[in-house]
């Protein structure tokens, strides 16, 4: 669940139903509302169907990477939903693609709190998407159950604004967010990158997951004695992943440097 047609970001906006609805009721397939989310969409009646003029959702540039992204919209009217048609649902038809080929692989998500923090409200005062979670997290629940059912046992969250400065708000849905989903049938990483944790180290690691990621290459120095102890006093119970190999650098990683 790795590789997009278009964007991630989008990718999750589609994946959990936070289509706008400008988008809908258009008589698109879901490919044409996926790209009409991403490109607009100008195209006079034909054939039975009716004219469609719109434009393109906002983007926004992704974290200090060179790529952008486009802004979820949420508000009260968003009923996340994940499909149950065959086809329908990425994370889980890839993960089964694979595994009918005798790969087992490792579900990649946008973790619930960057996609809420990269949204908008879908109208102007209206509520932060933040405050959209606890309905989000009843679909990632069902997702999860669903990739579990499948065969999956790790999920890999990625969470990259527990790099940045987050508010009080944002922290308490962390620990909201993991509470719910940690409980469920399938090992969770959590994964960081674009930055070192920096002030978020006590939060990441108070979240009851099974595996933390953190970005080596970004921020090579945030594994320090005192947070390399405090990560072996959690025993077995956590696995830690480091990231050491540049997605950014054309070069070849040395290997033997990256280890050392």
């Amino acid at each position: 669940n790795d590789f997009s047609l278009y964007d991630l970001v989008m990718d999750h906006s589609l994946l959990f139903g936070a289509v706008p609805a400008r988008y809908t009721g258009l008589g698109l397939t879901p490919l044409e509302t996926y790209f009409a989310m991403g490109r607009g969409l100008q195209r006079p009646a034909a054939d039975g169907k009716p004219a469609v003029d719109v434009g393109s959702m906002e983007m926004v540039k992704w974290f200090d990477s060179n790529y952008h992204i486009f802004r979820p919209e949420i508000g009260p009217e968003t009923q996340f939903t994940v499909s149950s048609e065959p086809g329908a649902c990425k994370p889980v038809d890839e993960f089964l693609e694979a595994k009918a080929l005798g790969i087992a692989t490792r579900p990649v998500l946008l973790g619930p709190v960057t996609f809420l923090r990269q949204a908008k409200a879908s109208a102007a005062g209206g509520p932060a998407p933040l405050e959209a979670l606890p309905r989000l997290l009843d679909a990632y629940a069902g997702l999860l159950a669903r990739l579990a059912d499948a065969g999956a046992d790790w999920v890999q969250m990625d969470e990259p604004v527990l790099v940045l400065d987050l508010s009080a708000a944002e922290r308490e849905a962390f620990r909201t967010a993991y509470a719910r989903l940690a409980s469920g049938p399938c090992r969770l990483l959590v994964a960081s990158y674009f930055g070192g944790l920096e002030d978020n180290w006590p939060l990441a690691l108070e979240l009851p997951v099974a595996g933390l990621h953190v970005d080596l290459v970004a921020a090579p120095g945030q594994l320090d004695a005192e947070r390399l102890a405090a990560l072996a006093a959690d025993g077995d119970r956590r696995v830690l992943s480091l990231g050491l190999v540049s997605g950014r650098n054309v070069w070849r990683t040395d290997l033997d440097a990256a280890l050392r």
